[in-house]
């Protein structure tokens, strides 16, 4: 294996640079959840097990959706298993759909049944552990990367304490020198011609591996070592859930009670006019009226852009872009959500999320909400799950419900950096 001390690889301890708007690559996260609960003294897979009122599961999964690299996410898992886990997965909208299927008999040829739905075009694919629930944004970057440049990365540690090699009747055999020692972690990434070569040549010729690091190195392949986490702990017995538990609500409290955080609400009306494209979030929709505006009157995003100045108490969208300026009439209301990002870090803040309300009786949004959500989420830099549409009517009363017009609403929270 491909080794490099990992005491002295660099650490990136600021998470708002884990994942930004551009991709350099396209990965596929496959989870790996096919462990039983019998170390755990437990008749429910462990997987499904809860900490800090979340299944482990779904605190792993959760943590690798918010790589931006990551287009999929496929959960190989017991076929009698898989309805619980979607609806566990899904139940709540996030930026990817969790695909799950039917894993293997063992978890190597899990791995590849999850590897075999990994759709074509993806430069790397991570093996996670379902049970590693706590393992962190800096840690997944760091092997994505790495695999990224030299083919295949794990996470490891080294070894702190003398490892033996032991008989079975208990007699010491030998004493390998530790500064050679790792304990290699989840998530594992590989280039996905080669983690799909390997796996489907160990099953012809039935070779069974501890990992997929190891599936790798038997095909041929060099393995580079990044720093793991000490965190990235695997859920196994009793004592492991308790820790992780504490781990948690220790990160969250510290988290919580650290963080500058404001909220801001903005709110935002346009006419409904003959000769106008309809304009909201940045999409157009199919329709005979269009909102009366100097902009391209989209209230979705003014709306957005007023409560992003407001919790910065930067003032409103109408000091910052008004009507009085040529300069913005007909332009992208989405450009002023960019310039009013811009503003908002040149202040030290950081948006977390956006909620916002259209209110509206026709036409319908659902169909265009996804990109309405997408748009916004790009122009402020922000995952999509960060991001939040929805719709209502007034049930044909006021302005709105007579179709003169259309308003929006919109909370935002910005934390301090």
């Amino acid at each position: 294996m491909e080794t490099r001390d990992a005491r002295l690889a660099p650490q990136n301890r600021d998470a708002s640079k884990i994942s930004g708007p551009l991709r350099k690559f396209a990965a596929a996260a496959v989870v790996a959840a096919g462990g039983t609960g019998i170390r755990m003294n437990s008749a429910v897979p462990k997987q499904f097990l809860e900490i800090a009122g979340k299944p482990i599961l779904l605190h792993t999964v959760e943590g690798v959706s918010l790589i931006n690299e990551v287009t999929q996410i496929v959960v190989a898992l017991p076929l009698e298993f898989i309805g619980a886990a979607s609806e566990i997965l899904n139940r709540q909208p996030t930026r990817l759909r969790i695909e799950c299927v039917p894993g293997g008999m063992n978890r190597q040829e899990s791995v590849r049944c999850g590897v075999a739905h990994v759709r074509p075009g993806v430069d790397i694919i991570m093996v996670h552990d379902a049970v590693r629930p706590l393992c962190d944004l800096e840690t997944m970057r760091r092997v994505l990367d790495a695999a990224w440049k030299k083919g295949a990365a794990v996470p490891g540690l080294p070894a702190t304490e003398t490892i033996q090699r032991v008989s079975r009747r208990g007699r010491v055999l030998s004493t390998p020198p530790r500064r050679e020692l790792y304990a290699i972690q989840t998530p594992q990434a590989f280039r996905a011609d080669i983690l799909r070569s390997a796996l489907d040549r160990a099953h012809e010729e039935g070779y069974w591996g501890t990992d997929e690091s190891s599936i790798v190195r038997w095909a041929g392949h060099p393995v580079t070592v990044v720093t793991g986490s000490p965190d990235n702990i695997k859920i196994t017995r009793p004592l492991d859930l308790d820790f992780a538990e504490l781990l948690i609500r220790e990160k969250d409290g510290a988290a919580m009670s650290k963080a500058e955080l404001h909220i801001g609400h903005g709110i935002d009306y346009h006419r409904l006019r003959e000769g106008r494209k309809l304009i909201l979030g940045g999409v157009e929709l199919p329709f005979d009226k269009g909102l009366e505006g100097h902009s391209d009157a989209d209230a979705l995003s003014h709306a957005i852009c007023d409560a992003l100045l407001g919790a910065a108490g930067l003032g409103d969208i109408g000091r910052h872009f008004p009507d009085t300026d040529p300069s913005n009439q007909d332009r992208s209301s989405l450009e002023f959500l960019r310039e009013a990002r811009q503003m908002i870090e040149k202040e030290g803040w950081k948006i977390r999320n956006v909620d916002a309300t259209l209110i509206m009786q026709q036409p319908k949004v659902g169909p265009f909400a996804r990109k309405m959500r997408q748009n916004i989420a790009e122009s402020l830099g922000l995952d999509d799950a960060a991001v939040n549409v929805k719709a209502t009517t007034t049930e044909g009363m006021n302005a709105e419900g007579r179709g003169e017009g259309i308003s929006a609403q919109a909370i935002a929270l910005l934390e301090k950096k």
